[in-house]
């Protein structure tokens, strides 16, 4: 039907179930493709959303959202009450009684408070310890730790051998000096804030916030006494040594393979969970995912990446067409569309869903003073990122190479995705301003230009996009483009190193508020690949911090914002997605259509039997 049943394909589909099926075992309950190789299941090290959808289905937070509303309130999880100060900065949460870790011991606000700890020493740099220096404390103890590990790697060769290990002791003690992270008994985790977060309840629910099973953990780390760092061997978050208190256990996990879970037959409310066992094989061919879908061997393809995705789609909406009296007036009734799938005759059409989602594809542009080969970096230049993003034609890739109905992107933030917020107009596709800005950069002539390296990650369709986006500089700039295309691990690398020109970038947010997208180009952040570096823009985020009028701070974020995508640009949005799932809506529940699409693995249910997901409410009650 699509150019899918094509030999390359087939063979791939066939390499891929023999390493399956090479040590055989039963088959689980579920089977899903997670969109890539989970990189890491420890928190410190975590940003992609397959490590994310591994972690809620391993870890519990004291807190998850009611993915199933669309107001996304917060339920409670490992904590089942809290309160919250006059003033909004203390936060005081009580575990439920019946929390357990896998092993059977109890869930304590002490492992919370140590999960914490680890997210704010800057040697395992997390990605999200920003977050963690909202806590009152949490600012000045990381920045303490940067200055102690700075002094031990300048230390003079008659300091004492013991060193490292006393500055540990110190970094201890000023943790619990400094950080307003209190545990008066082992049910009772209190947190007070340095200043008012309207969202962190939403944080509580985000894996980076999960707990830690410290004795586990402690006993793979030690002190390197060379640098003074915290060293951490990762064997601690794999079989058989992992501990987790979620409603899954880790039992399996071979790189490139597949992973495979089981009921954490103590987590607390385990009767609610439908699903004995999950597993998630490695295929990370996208014709392949296909192919292990329609043949029945996979229940769930989180991410369907096959350019003729837009012919499925087309195919679902003639089906639509077909079944036009019915399909109107379940969209009468104000169903949402896996409902209305779910209704509608069974048909293998019907089994692509694309739902708009809180996620933005753009393009990265290196903003430092110098290449990483030291040459001197043409993107440093303001006017030459806004020249290169007004000429791309964002329309003509969505309408004629996605063609999977994700609309143009102006702005970084989905529009209309958060409540009260304003996105900004964003620049326009305009050949001749572009031209201009090129000539007051210095570049009169295109033959001025370096060559543009482009890199970007195999698979995903990046290679489309970019032989576009590529075209279009070289016809209406006259610039050259060298494709860089390299394995993921290899990218993500070249990414974080800052050893790119301009690559291909994503962002899904976190949390409900503007920031978890802005934050990212906050300067010293951890997801800054940019290296970015702008004091207005950095006067516009200080100023939404300490604003407590809602309204003024929405207004602060859309200036700063306006500031990213219409005068700086840093990187430039090229479109929002829409995820794109293969699943069938009659066997397979407990899939939100929410445009947030944080899919919470442990709430499906497989061949609708009601156990768990048709009435999700029933969790945490």
């Amino acid at each position: 039907m699509f150019k899918l049943f094509v030999p390359v394909a087939l063979v791939a589909m066939l390499i891929t179930l023999a390493a399956w099926w090479d040590k055989p075992s039963p088959r689980a309950d579920l089977t899903i493709i997670n969109n890539g190789e989970v990189s890491t299941l420890d928190f410190t090290q975590m940003s992609w959303m397959q490590d994310f959808r591994a972690a809620r289905l391993l870890w519990e937070g004291l807190t998850r959202s009611d993915i199933f509303s669309q107001s996304y309130k917060t339920l409670p999880a490992a904590a089942d009450r809290w309160e919250i100060s006059e003033d909004q900065l203390t936060y005081t949460f009580h575990l439920r009684p019946a929390a357990k870790w896998s092993n059977g011991e109890p869930v304590t606000s002490l492992h919370f408070r140590f999960a914490w700890f680890r997210m704010l020493l800057p040697e395992n740099g997390a990605d999200y310890a920003k977050l963690f220096r909202l806590i009152e404390g949490g600012d000045a103890f990381y920045k303490g730790r940067l200055e102690t590990l700075k002094a031990l790697r300048n230390r003079s060769p008659d300091t004492p051998p013991h060193a490292a290990e006393t500055a540990w002791k110190h970094t201890l003690a000023e943790f619990d000096r400094l950080v307003r992270i209190d545990t008066p008994d082992p049910r009772t985790l209190r947190v007070k804030l340095a200043k008012p977060v309207p969202y962190f309840l939403s944080l509580t629910s985000f894996p980076a916030f999960f707990p830690l099973y410290q004795p586990l953990v402690e006993a793979h780390q030690s002190i390197d006494p060379a640098t003074g760092s915290l060293k951490t061997e990762s064997s601690w978050c794999k079989p058989p040594f992992l501990i987790s208190n979620g409603p899954f256990t880790l039992t399996r996990w071979q790189f490139k393979r597949d992973m495979r879970y089981e009921k954490n037959l103590h987590y607390w409310d385990r009767e609610h969970i439908a699903l004995d066992s999950v597993s998630m094989p490695t295929v990370d061919d996208g014709n392949a995912a296909v192919l292990a879908f329609r043949t029945g061997n996979v229940d769930w393809v989180s991410d369907v990446v096959p350019s003729y995705r837009g012919d499925m789609l087309a195919a679902k909406m003639a089906f639509y067409r077909e079944h036009q009296s019915d399909y109107d007036a379940l969209i009468a009734q104000h169903l949402d569309p896996v409902e209305i799938d779910r209704r509608l005759p069974p048909d293998e059409r019907k089994n692509i869903h694309a739902f708009p989602a809180f996620g933005t594809y753009f393009y990265n542009f290196n903003c430092r003073e110098t290449l990483a080969d030291g040459r001197p970096n043409p993107f440093r230049d303001a006017r030459v990122r806004r020249a290169f993003a007004m000429t791309i034609d964002k329309a003509g890739l969505v309408e004629n190479i996605r063609r999977s109905g994700e609309p143009a992107a102006l702005a970084l933030i989905p529009p209309k995705s958060i409540g009260g917020y304003q996105s900004p107009a964003g620049l326009p596709y305009n050949l001749e301003a572009a031209k201009q800005l090129l000539r007051e950069a210095g570049y009169a002539s295109p033959a001025a230009f370096p060559t543009v390296d482009l890199l970007f990650n195999k698979d995903g369709g990046h290679d489309i996009i970019a032989q576009f986006i590529a075209k279009g500089w070289e016809q209406s700039l006259g610039i050259s483009v060298q494709l860089a295309q390299k394995e993921v691990k290899v990218f993500r690398e070249l990414v974080k190193g800052g050893n790119f020109m301009v690559s291909r970038g994503t962002w899904f947010g976190d949390y409900g508020d503007p920031t978890t997208f802005l934050d990212i180009n906050r300067e010293g952040d951890g997801n800054n690949d940019r290296g970015y570096a702008s004091p207005a823009y950095e006067s516009l985020m200080t100023q939404a911090e300490n604003e407590r009028d809602p309204g003024k701070r929405l207004a602060a974020l859309s200036a700063a914002e306006r500031v990213l995508v219409e005068q700086d640009l840093p990187l430039v949005p090229i479109f929002h997605y829409v995820q794109i799932y293969l699943f069938d809506a009659n066997t397979i529940t407990g899939i939100t259509p929410h445009p947030r699409q944080e899919q919470y693995l442990f709430l499906f249910d497989k061949f609708g039997d009601g156990k768990g997901t048709d009435s999700p409410q029933t969790m945490h009650r």
